[in-house]
């Protein structure tokens, strides 16, 4: 089994960020640089968190194996003690167990050649390709060297900073008498800047993320109040969703104008041409059937727009399509979640104990809920399972927020181990429990970055970045979710390492290091930040904790102006108007199921109703006029809904009946 657990968790890692990658992407529609490079940077993410577990018990096994011959121990042969009983107690008892190789052992030589292919990959995917991608993606040009000019422009002060931070840095280490450093320390300083930009964020996210996704899981066991939140989103979302639509009817004007005014033997016409392919298809037929094609160019009319406003049209063109797309597609699931909700409130008093929703499912019933999600299984589950099982899985995961809050404040005492990660770590090697472990590792660094990621797929800069389900997130928005996950899982994981003991930099023991710390060099090189910076500020974390528990953060931005849910009492009038919203969007819905319902029945008649109808027909045939003014007096026009059964040719084939 030596290397076989890595290649399977490679391979069902890849096929995890390639879902991921479609549920927030777009496959079809977006640039296939863009989906590769986000692709790419989310799958060595969730490389690095899913490997990590294999290399911390794989050092185990090889630090006890390691010890060993200290004590002259039989190969095969360790003693039940742990390591600082080997090395402080030398007297063993009598009894021996066997120190197997765990399951998912990775030979030597193979993981420090594993992470630093991934780190080093990731690096430069985050400081340099994916900056450039993203601006290459944004750009309004019309040939791939307009673009990859304007990605070089935007990205000269970016890349600028970089080269003179580390110009000043390279000067100050020539001009030190005292510092002779090699190029391994060099690569280790600039490792060490990075890892610190990203713990300087991840402590942020994570304080947040520690607070809020208990307390999501608990609010959600109170349908009540999910439901008026409900209606606090559906108000801001229509808000939205009407600001996208006015710009981009403004943005469609511009284009109408610009294509009135270049004709078709105009230079820049095909640049026009691939504005108007980015416009929804309304606006393209629109604009189509306004154009005159055969009405020549002539250059003594007004001025015509240059290519660089063009390209800035464009830009804005992508921008606001996108924005309008995703807006219409976030109303219609919120709507979906609304229904729901409702429904659930109603199903709860319901005496037969079978779960009704007010509208058809559109698609066709499933053999899962036709014989296993049954009505009746649902509304147990709905009203009432499912509220006990988010209010026990919010009280577990608060005591989880809890020790890892703890464990954070107290990581860099040994003696005594305060951490309760390495406690746990080290009861574990006590009973080469290998397995334990890895689960161990695995559940403590997964609930570690659902904390941050949750963070990040939550942040909206002023809807200019932002990360929507359903194919609705745009290029720009995967590329900055790939940069920020590269430069925040490093960081993180050497904050786990920490927090179980296996960091030597942060708990200065004598221990042998994993394969991913010892491509991440020795901290000592700077001192005050392995001694001060990583050990002091994770505390930092405590206060962030308060101030999301006590929605700090959110206050503050109400108080600004940005409308944020604060209760009942607070937002009172958005919450009516989303009710409001939400009952008329219910009823428009009913009208159109009712209608459909109605028109279905009169497509469906009986067997003797139609032979009773091809009868008539038969027999009281008559042309109809169709250069009448009206044709009120026909039963079939006084119906909605019906079509015309007859006509002039169908009546003179039934003349000599």
């Amino acid at each position: 089994m030596s290397g076989a657990a890595l290649g399977i968790e490679i391979v069902v890692v890849f096929f995890l960020a390639l879902f991921l990658l479609h549920r927030y992407g777009d496959f079809r529609k977006q640039q296939r640089m863009v989906l590769f490079g986000t692709l790419l940077a989310w799958y060595l993410c969730f490389l690095i968190v899913f490997i990590l577990p294999l290399d911390v018990s794989t050092t185990i096994y090889n630090l006890l194996i390691h010890l060993q011959p200290m004590y002259s121990v039989s190969p095969v042969l360790i003693e039940h003690k742990t390591v600082c009983e080997h090395i402080f107690c030398p007297f063993f008892q009598s009894t021996q167990r066997v120190c197997y190789k765990p399951w998912s052992y990775i030979p030597d030589g193979i993981m420090p050649v594993f992470w630093r292919v991934v780190y080093w990959t990731s690096q430069c995917l985050t400081w340099l390709l994916l900056p450039f991608m993203q601006s290459y993606a944004r750009s309004g040009g019309f040939s791939i060297t307009g673009k990859i000019k304007t990605a070089l422009i935007e990205n000269a002060i970016y890349y600028g900073t970089y080269l003179f931070i580390f110009g000043s840095l390279l000067i100050y280490v020539a001009v030190h008498p005292q510092w002779h450093l090699s190029w391994y320390e060099l690569q280790t300083i600039g490792i060490t800047a990075a890892n610190t930009w990203g713990l300087f964020l991840l402590v942020l996210l994570l304080g947040y993320g520690l607070v809020e996704i208990p307390r999501s899981y608990w609010e959600a066991s109170c349908q009540g109040h999910l439901l008026i939140k409900t209606y606090f989103k559906a108000a801001k979302l229509m808000t939205e969703k009407a600001d996208s639509e006015e710009n981009l009817e403004d943005v469609m004007e511009e284009v109408r104008k610009i294509n009135e005014s270049i004709k078709y033997n105009h230079p820049l016409r095909k640049n026009v041409d691939t504005i108007l392919r980015k416009c929804p298809v309304e606006y393209q037929e629109k604009m189509g059937r306004n154009m005159d094609d055969y009405e020549d160019f002539d250059d003594k009319h007004n001025t015509h727009p240059t290519e660089r406003s063009l390209s800035k049209l464009h830009k804005q063109v992508i921008y606001a399509v996108q924005r309008h797309n995703r807006t219409h597609v976030q109303w219609q699931i919120l709507l979906e979640q609304a229904f729901h909700l409702e429904d659930v409130a109603k199903n709860e008093t319901s005496t037969s104990r079978q779960f009704v929703h007010s509208f058809a499912p559109p698609e066709p019933v499933g053999w899962f809920r036709r014989y296993i999600y049954t009505p009746t299984v649902e509304w147990y589950w709905e009203c009432l399972l499912k509220q006990w099982f988010y209010r026990i899985l919010s009280v577990l995961l608060s005591l989880f927020s809890v020790a890892v809050v703890w464990s954070e404040c107290t990581f860099f005492s040994t003696h005594p181990v305060l951490s309760l990660f390495a406690v746990f770590i080290q009861l574990a090697e006590r009973d080469y429990n290998y397995l334990y472990i890895e689960m161990a590792c695995f559940i403590t660094i997964f609930f570690l970055c659902t904390c941050i990621y949750s963070t990040v797929f939550r942040i909206r800069v002023f809807n200019y970045y932002y990360l929507a389900s359903h194919h609705q997130t745009d290029a720009y928005s995967l590329q900055f979710s790939g940069m920020l996950f590269c430069r925040l899982t490093p960081p993180l994981c050497l904050n786990f390492l920490g927090l179980i003991h296996m960091d030597s930099a942060i708990s200065h023991q004598a221990k042998e290091q994993t394969a991913y710390t010892s491509i991440m060099g020795s901290m000592r090189v700077l001192s005050f930040i392995a001694n001060g910076f990583y050990i002091y500020y994770p505390m930092l974390i405590v206060i962030l904790c308060i101030a999301t528990y006590f929605s700090l953060g959110t206050r503050c931005l109400n108080l600004l102006g940005f409308q944020q849910f604060m209760g009942d009492e607070m937002t009172s009038d958005l919450i009516d108007e989303g009710r409001e919203l939400l009952r008329r969007e219910r009823r428009k819905r009913q009208r159109i199921e009712d209608g459909e319902s109605r028109r279905k029945v009169k497509y469906t008649p009986s067997s003797s109703q139609t032979g009773r109808d091809s009868i008539e027909l038969l027999q009281d045939a008559e042309p109809l006029d169709f250069n009448a003014e009206t044709l009120t007096d026909d039963p079939l026009q006084s119906e909605p809904g019906r079509y015309f059964s007859m006509s002039s040719s169908r009546s003179r084939i039934f003349d000599d009946v």
